[in-house]
């Protein structure tokens, strides 16, 4: 057996979580690789909804998308994702976050834990049993550290009896590696 990398550990949740047909969410679309994925999964039954605040982030993935001849199967949001709720009210099977910043842009945009709480309550609140949301936290810039104690303090309270709640990493590597936290909902409140 071999380890999976971070971003081959979040690849791999999402592809045994969902299937054709389903409703998912990219919580920050960024270059649009998790967009794309997420698009192959779902199918021409399925929906994807991918949220950036960059205009630049929903080009690429726009991009990316069409390239692929996938964009019907995604509508691209230039908004943040702590506004899910203004768009999305179907139950959902998947979300994923890439915390931090938009690799090759302005490092001072960055992801904010007052509003990446509000987008996993939300999506929590749309999650269907069974479904996971996964958090790739990338917390080696500035504000990086707080985002990622203010998340683990939140998910650390979500009640086991409706969420498993699973944080995935390398602890030997240097220089702040990303990890994983994946929410699973057990069960319906």
């Amino acid at each position: 057996m071999k380890l999976q990398r971070v971003l081959q550990y979040a690849q791999h949740l999402l592809i045994s979580s969902v299937t054709n047909g389903d409703t998912v969410i990219d919580a920050t679309a960024g270059n649009g690789h998790d967009t794309l994925l997420l698009a192959n999964l779902v199918g021409d039954q399925g929906q994807v909804f991918a949220f950036d605040v960059q205009q630049q982030a929903v080009e690429a993935t726009t991009n990316r998308l069409n390239e692929a001849n996938l964009g019907h199967r995604a509508t691209v949001i230039l908004d943040g994702h702590e506004n899910i709720s203004k768009y999305i009210s179907t139950p959902i099977a998947a979300a994923i976050f890439n915390l931090g910043y938009l690799p090759g842009s302005d490092h001072a945009i960055i992801t904010k834990p007052n509003t990446t709480i509000q987008a996993i309550e939300s999506i929590l609140a749309l999650l269907k049993v069974e479904g996971i949301v996964v958090l790739v936290i990338y917390h080696g810039h500035e504000g990086g550290k707080t985002e990622r104690d203010e998340v683990i303090n939140y998910v650390s309270t979500l009640p086991q009896k409706y969420f498993h709640v699973l944080q995935y990493q390398f602890l030997n590597q240097k220089n702040d590696p990303p990890f994983v936290i994946a929410i699973e909902k057990v069960k319906e409140k």
